[in-house]
C-alpha cells in the first residue's frame, strides 16, 4: 500500500473521505481517516484534497 496517513498530521476533516471515489478511506475508532488497501488504487486524489498534507502516495 502506497497511500500512508499522518497520524499525527491528521485533523479529521473529512475531505479526504469524502474525495475518493473508490470508498477506501473512512473514519477510525479515534476518528483518524484511515485507508482500506482492498479498496484504494492509488489514485491520489486524497493527497490533492488534504488540507494539511497528512496523506502521501
Amino acid at each position: 500500500m502506497a497511500v500512508t496517513i499522518n497520524r499525527d498530521e491528521c485533523i479529521s476533516c473529512g475531505l479526504c473521505i469524502d474525495e475518493c471515489p473508490y470508498d477506501a478511506l473512512s473514519f477510525d475508532a479515534e476518528d483518524i481517516s484511515t485507508v482500506d488497501p482492498d479498496l484504494c488504487v492509488e489514485c491520489g486524489a486524497c493527497v490533492l484534497v488534504c488540507p494539511v498534507a497528512a496523506i502521501t502516495l
